[in-house]
Parts: structure tokens; sequence; C-alpha cells
């Protein structure tokens, strides 16, 4: 496993980020037990966690079932770069969401409870807040990490502009701010490219990309499945309607020998500026699998014929316009 710097920050992190998403709701705590232990052995050191994940409001499911699992040591939580999130709704009353400072604080202290640590390396703002200034947010921020509750700040699903917003402020307060974005990103989810990308590298923020294979349309979802996200209605109606590029992209990947789900994540391991995209297994045998994108290499030529396949929204690149 290679170890990247998270954005221009001193940490680093695994190339691959463990979501856990799927813990409690589609994997059992057992099993989730058991896909963290063996991330571990298999030089995973990030994990991806939210207040929200087991989706029962307030109660924090899935960093309960992450909590207990620190709880049984073996230096496991020394081991882990830790990250969770804050905005989503956890319960019925009017501060008990979004990113008022009362809310930060509280939910902060919350997920510490679930989590059985007394610190959160990664500290994410789960979406922006429109109706929190950024004062304010910052200067919870500030609160948290004089508190040693905090590490490092991080957001997702900003705008170019809400980086752009956050990093002045953060600047003009002498503070460190953003140091990692979670964005949408894979082969046929490129909006990014045109301002978060950019917005990034210039703030030196690290990418962490969410949903590297499409929710499964980069799995080889032309494959006919009965069961399974590929059994899925939305799946199903998104490769009729990409279907064309997805067979031009099952082809090369038949080509190349390799799955499909491993050549989406390769291609954006060969992206500059992303730090680690985020895989979330269901199962042992997917986390393993997974591992199969940090053994190989794109060839610029199959790396064009993926631009080719999939345009980003900017266009083919510079290159090849004929001046």
């Amino acid at each position: 496993m290679k170890y990247v710097h998270l954005g221009r920050s001193g940490l680093k992190v695994s190339r691959l980020c463990l979501g856990t998403m799927n813990f409690g709701p589609e994997t059992t705590e057992a099993d989730s037990g058991q896909i963290m232990d063996t991330a571990l052995e298999l030089g995973i050191n990030f994990f991806d966690t939210a207040d929200v994940y087991g989706w029962e409001v307030g109660e924090g499911i899935t960093e309960q079932i992450i909590g207990r699992w620190f709880g049984q040591g073996g230096n496991r939580r020394e081991n882990v770069v830790l990250a969770t999130k804050v905005f989503g709704r956890m319960g019925d009353r009017p501060n008990q969401s979004r990113l008022s400072a009362l809310h930060i604080k509280r939910a902060c202290e919350a997920s510490l409870r679930r989590l059985q640590t007394d610190y959160i390396d990664l500290y994410q703002m789960h979406h922006v807040d429109r109706h929190a200034p950024w004062e304010e947010i910052w200067q919870a921020m500030e609160q948290l990490m004089r508190e040693g509750k905090v590490l490092y700040i991080g957001s997702s699903n900003f705008a170019g502009w809400h980086l752009a917003q956050a990093q002045e402020m953060a600047r003009h307060r002498n503070f460190l701010g953003l140091v990692a974005e979670q964005s949408l990103y894979n082969l046929n989810d490129r909006m990014i490219e045109l301002e978060v990308i950019p917005a990034c590298e210039a703030y030196g923020i690290g990418l962490i990309p969410w949903s590297p294979v499409a929710r499964g349309l980069l799995a080889g979802a032309l494959e006919p499945a009965t069961t399974g996200r590929r059994a899925d209605e939305d799946l199903r109606k998104k490769v009729e309607k990409y279907r064309p590029r997805l067979e031009a992209y099952e082809t090369l990947c038949r080509e190349l020998g390799e799955a499909p789900a491993h050549v989406a994540l390769a291609w954006l391991l060969h992206q500059p500026a992303v730090t680690a995209p985020i895989i979330g297994p269901r199962t042992m045998d997917q986390l393993k699998g997974t591992m199969r994108t940090t053994e190989f290499t794109l060839s610029k030529e199959v790396l064009k014929k993926l631009d080719t396949i999939f345009p980003g929204p900017g266009g083919p690149a510079p290159e090849a316009y004929a001046w």
C-alpha cells in the first residue's frame, strides 16, 4: 500500500479509503469488524464514516459499530486515520442539523461518544450550509481543535466557490482551514473537473472521491443480474441511458483483462488531484478484490481511450487541439 499526504497537511493516508456506509444497513456488525481488521492488515489506514450513517435519525449506528470495534483494543484506534462528518439531521429540534456553532459542538461530542475515542482526525462538513456564516463555522471548528477533539477539517459536496470562500476566510483568521474535500467523482461523473478540482489544486486540498464506480454503473453493469446493486431499477435505467459508452468501456476492460470496477478505481488513482478514492465493500471478497487496483498501471494510450469513452465536461485535453 502506498501512502500520500492528505492535501497540504503533514498527515499521511493510504491511497484507498475504507468507506463504512454499508456497516449496519447492509453488513452485519461481525462482518464489519472483520472487514476493518482485514483493511488494516492490507495497509488501509484511512477510514471514513458519518454521524448519519445507519440511517436511523440520531442513532449514529455506523459510528457505534466502529466505536465498539475500537473498544476491542489491539491498537485499532491508534492505527486508523478516522474521518467522520457533521451536517445531517440528528433529531427533530431546530438546532440538530446543519452547521451552526451549537450543532457542530454537540454533534462532535456525540460522535466522540459513539466512536469511543477522544479525538477525530478529520472532521468533515457533509454539505455546505448557506445560512451559517464562515466566521461562525470556523470559530466553532477552531474551538474543537483547541480542545484537541479534532485535528483536521474537511468538506464534502462543496462547489469550487464554497472551497474558495472557506479558505479565504480561514486565511484571514490565520487558520489552516480545509485539507480535504470529498466529492462525487468517477469516469462517468466528471463535472467537478470544471471548478472543484482547480480549487482543490490551488488551495492544497486533497480530493477524496466518493462513488468511484458510480453506484455500480462502472462495475460491469451490462451483465444481467437479479440480485444486488446491478439489479436495481434506477441502475438499469442508467445502463440504458449510457449503454453505448458502457459497451465501449467493458470491451476495453476485457481487452485489458481487468474487471471494470478495478479499471474505474485505477483511473481515479491516476488523477493528480486525487488523494484516496472511497471504497465501500459490503463483503470481505469485495474488499480483497479491490486491492487489485493498487497493483497495475494504466498506460497513456488506455487513459486516452477512457477519456474518449467518458469525456470530461471541459472537452478534449488541450494537446488534442491543432493550433
